[in-house]
């Protein structure tokens, strides 16, 4: 049975006793930053320069400075940029400025795993993962409550890195609803596996490829879309909600039994078995050097499969029939939309 920690199991005490540099103030920054404040934390916020999201941070309340002052005056740096700037930016802004007993913080543990970040022997090193985005992280903190978080020490140089990493849980608010106790590899293996198979690649590829056969059939796009697509949100909510049976629940009776002699003809034994083979990728390090590979080159392959993606015509489709519910908060992404980097 999985350890599981809440705020009993930590005290809060020793993070307030620590400044905290939080590098990045994007999805996941912004809520680590905002809700160690509001826990009785000193926080300081590490963005370049030229960053866009200086204002931001400086708006709401946050002293702000280079990623490198903030990472030299600090004890804890929680590194919340994406994986493929983790090594430059630490190489180059954090490293310079570990002391002895400083504590190094990620919330993925792919650039530990694979060795991307290399951090001295005398500094802790540690991982709290909260199980959800950023925004929603912040938003049920307010509320009082929290989300779920995988921990993980991966090198503990004082002696008190897990108390410190529990601590720095509760700051967020993860250990009202309890904290996971994992390890470095497992975080990354099943992280990168439930994204490529099930959550991003798995799920993408379902949709498309079942609006693909009804177009293909000569059935109208826009009824494809509601039906592959858009209804998707539905079932996935029961799913959360109460899990597969809650959701079978929910549904009519023709369409559970649709699940039970259908849903095992798609994902055969040939799936699972491709299914594996990425596993074994992701714990070989093939995708890891892969992806470090692409990065290395400016990412041609990676910007050439994004563009694809976008003009599919379920995109299009997509946009129109949005566009038609604005209660959704509809968004558009532009096929030359540059993610943040901080």
């Amino acid at each position: 049975m999985a350890q599981v920690y809440y705020d009993a199991d930590a005290n809060l005490q020793l993070i307030q006793q620590k400044k905290v540099a939080i590098i990045g103030y994007g999805s996941q920054g912004h809520a680590h930053a905002l809700n160690l404040r509001d826990s009785g934390c000193e926080v300081v916020v590490g963005l370049p320069t030229g960053s866009r999201s200086r204002a931001k941070a400086e708006a709401d309340g946050l002293r702000v400075m280079t990623p490198a002052d903030a990472a030299a005056q600090a004890d804890v740096i929680m590194i919340l940029i994406p994986d493929e700037h983790h090594r430059t930016v630490f190489e180059r802004d954090i490293k310079p400025g570990l002391a002895a007993g400083k504590m190094l913080m990620t919330a993925h543990g792919f650039s530990l795993h694979f060795s991307q970040i290399v951090a001295p022997e005398n500094v802790d090193v540690a991982m709290v993962a909260p199980k959800s985005p950023g925004h929603m992280l912040r938003r049920l903190y307010t509320e009082g409550v929290g989300v779920p978080a995988l921990w993980a020490v991966h090198q503990d140089a004082t002696g008190n890195a897990e108390a410190l990493t529990l601590s720095y849980a509760r700051a967020l608010g993860s250990t009202r609803a309890g904290v996971l106790r994992t390890t470095i590899r497992e975080e990354t293996e099943t992280d990168l596996f439930g994204e490529q198979a099930v959550l991003c690649g798995g799920v993408s590829a379902l949709i498309r490829s079942g609006f693909e056969t009804l177009v293909a059939a000569g059935y109208q796009p826009e009824v494809a879309y509601f039906e592959c697509l858009h209804e998707m949100k539905l079932i996935v909510d029961l799913i959360y909600q109460g899990g597969l049976s809650y959701m079978r629940y929910s549904i009519s009776n023709t369409a559970e039994f649709g699940d039970y002699v259908s849903g095992q003809r798609l994902i055969d034994q040939h799936v699972r078995d491709e299914m594996g083979k990425i596993l074994n990728e992701i714990q070989n390090g093939t995708f890891a050097v892969r992806w470090i590979t692409e990065n290395q080159a400016g990412q041609p392959s990676f910007k050439a499969m994004r563009r694809a993606a976008q003009n599919h015509q379920i995109e299009e489709v997509g946009k129109e029939l949005r566009a038609m519910m604005p209660w959704l908060n509809p968004v558009q992404v532009e096929s030359d939309t540059v993610k943040s980097t901080n």
